[in-house]
């Protein structure tokens, strides 16, 4: 018997536009596939330290695979970790994933633009409660 694989995917806490991708992949992911911990959180810095990621920097989401099997390096970052999330969501934003046919070295530029600019774009988090409660459960501390 195998166990399915339990991806977390690792955001900015305090980013408002990532909280809105969580909460959008909440909405489309709804056999609760994905769990999520801001990379400011517990889970999110012992995550980054046991991988020695740096702890300090958060422009940059962490897709991992697999949170049950930490093994190193088994993480996708930027571009890479958004279109595995993507890929695990129903409907036809699962389409998005195939955007990884796509080389890295253009992707990327664009995400890491989207990060330096995104509070001047779209503001703080200012946190509020989730539409649905049970999505809660969901979050790692």
């Amino acid at each position: 018997m195998t166990t399915q694989p339990a991806p977390v995917l690792l955001y900015d806490g305090d980013c408002s536009l990532c909280n809105g991708v969580v909460r959008f992949m909440l909405r489309h992911d709804a056999a609760g596939r994905i769990r999520f911990a801001p990379l400011q959180g517990k889970a999110g810095q012992d995550y980054l330290c046991s991988q020695g990621l740096p702890t300090g920097d958060f422009d940059s989401l962490v897709f991992v695979r697999d949170w049950a099997n930490p093994a190193r390096g088994g993480f996708l970052l930027r571009t890479n970790g958004a279109l595995a999330a993507f890929a695990l969501l129903d409907g036809p934003w699962r389409a998005l994933s195939w955007l990884r046919l796509v080389p890295v070295f253009l992707r990327d530029p664009f995400y890491r633009l989207v990060s330096r600019t995104r509070t001047a774009l779209f503001g703080r988090y200012r946190p509020r409660p989730l539409a649905d409660p049970a999505w809660g459960a969901r979050f790692l501390p």
